[in-house]
């Protein structure tokens, strides 16, 4: 079989969730053996569910999704289902397979070392496959998703935003193993550098015309393209306003002279209705959201918080630290350390209230943003979300603060667990800032956000003015945000 056949191919396919939801509109397009490429589009656009239309999970309405007979496929998945975080690791690894895998333990030893986490404590490896997946960090949870898929060893592996939750480590790692690998991928993510790596073409889904467009060069190159047609477009559409303007101008003065001159009045007509057969539609670029800001809880005292000890993880066993940390109003602290030492934990607990020595003012409204949004009511909708955390709850306020992070009328009335992670990530901003707090917690906020949000976002918790602690990967983002301190949890205490 060709390289370059076509190993997947899609032929005018349509498909949508409802009807007032389009995902694609006659859209062809195919995919060739051993192609790396990046699957780009806005938060929300369907980019999970061409996924889910490769794979078979879903059904065109209308064409055909072809994939060559006897093709394995495997998704790695954004996040772990609720369910599956009550499994074993050995449980959640035999849940990839179809039919029952004899002595899987060595298969999963062998996934583990190429993910970067199968443990160096020997008495630890022994139980770690009995282990609950749910009790794994966000980032240890993000290298057993992308385990998931390569135990499988499939002809095609869909990676939907696979360095979410990991550290620039994991990132390395992840990177270095898709530069050798020599089959078919599929990538949806926003991280331009770990895309431009290995990757050698985009497919582009186009949330206005609902189509998919291909494009050669990397992720930058693309973001450029799409700017200068849209500049051109634009550009050919004004020239043709003028000369609908000045042939409608002509052909009123013509129509009222009477006689031959009506006939070049309806001439006149004619072309204005030429030139808008000629405009062509102008795309959308991906929108970002509007500036905002968090504001500030009132009357909160000097000391929002103070830490007398923390719990951190080494080789996968607790170890308890003493310190004494003082967060004030308007410090931002910054929260570091390697997947699974233990930062999530600490960020949950200290949201919650039970952290070990942990003392916050009274009265103090905490604003917690969770990796895994699993603090939403994912079967509340968007509307009851934002308008619960508002002291006066005005319905103009709530619907103005919505949608300036894009949650329009046709999403506000839908289910949080129905949204795509992105615009789970845009509800939780949005609901940060209707709650007014006086100490916000970040875990990894730029996870699932599309790139032209991200400047936005940092200006915003730039300049909060209460207290912050923030837990990022993400270098560029973090140099965004003024920094007062920062907690590194993997720093041994002498």
């Amino acid at each position: 079989m060709s390289r370059n056949e076509g190993l997947i191919s899609f032929d005018t396919v349509s498909f949508e969730h409802n009807v007032f939801k389009p995902i694609l509109v006659a859209t062809s397009f195919s995919i060739r053996r051993g192609a790396k490429l990046t699957l780009m589009g806005q938060n929300g656009a369907g980019k999970s569910t061409l996924f889910g239309l490769i794979t078979g999970q879903y059904k065109p309405d209308e064409g055909s999704v072809n994939v060559i007979p006897h093709t394995s496929i495997a998704v790695s998945r954004q996040v772990i289902p609720r369910d599956e975080l009550l499994l074993t690791v050995r449980e959640f690894f035999e849940a990839c397979f179809s039919e029952k895998v004899y002595n899987i333990d060595p298969k999963i030893d062998e996934i583990l070392e190429v993910v970067n986490l199968s443990p160096k404590n020997p008495k630890v490896r022994d139980s770690f496959k009995d282990r609950i997946v749910g009790s794994f960090s966000g980032g240890q949870q993000a290298r057993l998703l992308l385990a998931s898929a390569l135990i499988q060893n499939p002809d095609v592996l869909l990676l939907d935003e696979p360095t979410n939750n990991l550290d620039s480590a994991g990132i390395e790692h992840l990177t270095e193993f898709l530069k050798v690998y020599t089959k078919t991928v599929v990538v949806i993510s926003h991280d331009a550098d770990f895309l431009n790596a290995f990757t050698h073409g985009v497919l582009y889904l186009n949330e206005q015309m609902h189509t998919i467009e291909r494009y050669e060069g990397d992720y930058h190159d693309v973001v450029l393209e799409i700017a200068a047609r849209v500049l051109k477009e634009k550009r050919k559409n004004a020239q043709l306003e003028k000369e609908i303007q000045a042939n409608k101008d002509k052909a009123n003065f013509f129509a009222h002279k009477g006689g031959g001159m009506r006939l070049v009045a309806k001439r006149m007509r004619e072309k204005v209705e030429e030139h808008e057969e000629n405009k062509v539609e102008v795309r959308k670029e991906d929108r970002a959201i509007r500036r905002f800001t968090i504001p500030v809880q009132q009357d909160i005292p000097s000391e929002i918080l103070r830490l007398t000890s923390y719990t951190v993880i080494r080789d996968h066993v607790p170890k308890e630290v003493t310190c004494d940390i003082v967060l004030k109003r308007g410090q931002h602290f910054q929260i570091v350390g390697p997947n699974g030492i233990g930062k999530t934990t600490l960020l949950e607990s200290l949201a919650g209230g039970h952290a070990g020595g942990e003392v916050v003012a009274e009265g103090v409204k905490i604003g917690y943003y969770r990796q895994d949004f699993s603090n939403l009511d994912f079967e509340q909708t968007v509307y009851d979300c934002l308008l619960s955390v508002m002291e006066e709850k005005f319905q103009e306020d709530m619907r103005a603060a919505a949608a300036g992070f894009l949650i329009t009328s046709d999403i506000i009335n839908t289910k949080i667990g129905l949204l795509s992670e992105g615009q789970k990530g845009l509800v939780a901003f949005a609901r940060l800032v209707l709650l007014k707090p006086g100490l916000i917690i970040l875990d990894e906020p730029t996870n699932h956000i599309n790139f032209r949000h991200i400047p936005v976002i940092a200006k915003a918790l730039d300049s909060y003015e209460g207290a912050m602690l923030l837990v990022s990967h993400v270098p560029e983002f973090v140099a965004q945000i003024h920094i007062d301190d920062i907690l590194d949890l993997d720093k041994k205490k002498k």
